[in-house]
C-alpha cells in the first residue's frame, strides 16, 4: 500500500467519524430544538391552555408528597422554570430531559394564568 493510498484511507475514516459524530450530536439536539420555550407558556397562557406541548430542560427542586400520592419537578430552561406533575419516577437533579406535557390553567382573567398546571405525559 502506497503512502498516498494510507493518507486517502485516514482521510476517509476521520470524515466518516465526524459525519458519524454530527449525526449524533443533531439527533440528540433535535428535542431541544422542537421544544417550546417555557418562557412563552407563561407569557401567554391562553394559548397553551388544554394543549399538549414539548418542553426541554433541567429538572430542579423535586416534590414528593406521599399522603395525596402527588409529585412534580421544576423544569428550567433558559427562558424560564415551571412546575411538571408526574405519576412517573421523578428525575435527577439537574438531569437534563425532554417531556410532553399537556397545560391547563384552573382560570385566565385578563391574560393572567390562575393555577397553571403541566403535567407530564412523558418523558424522554
Amino acid at each position: 500500500m502506497t503512502k498516498k493510498t494510507k493518507q486517502t484511507l485516514m482521510r476517509n475514516g476521520i470524515a466518516q467519524i465526524v459525519l458519524v459524530m454530527a449525526a449524533g450530536i443533531a439527533l440528540g439536539c433535535s428535542d431541544a430544538i422542537n421544544a417550546t420555550p417555557i418562557g412563552n407558556i407563561g407569557k401567554s397562557p391562553a394559548d397553551f391552555d388544554g394543549k399538549e406541548v414539548t418542553l426541554h430542560g433541567t429538572a430542579k427542586d423535586q416534590t414528593r408528597i406521599p399522603l395525596i400520592n402527588m409529585k412534580a419537578y421544576v423544569l428550567k430552561d433558559g427562558s424560564g422554570e415551571i412546575m411538571i406533575l408526574t405519576q412517573g419516577d421523578l428525575p435527577k437533579t439537574n438531569e437534563e430531559l425532554t417531556v410532553k406535557v399537556k397545560v391547563t390553567n384552573l382560570a385566565i382573567i385578563n391574560g393572567e394564568s390562575l393555577g397553571l398546571t403541566a403535567t407530564e405525559i412523558s418523558r424522554r
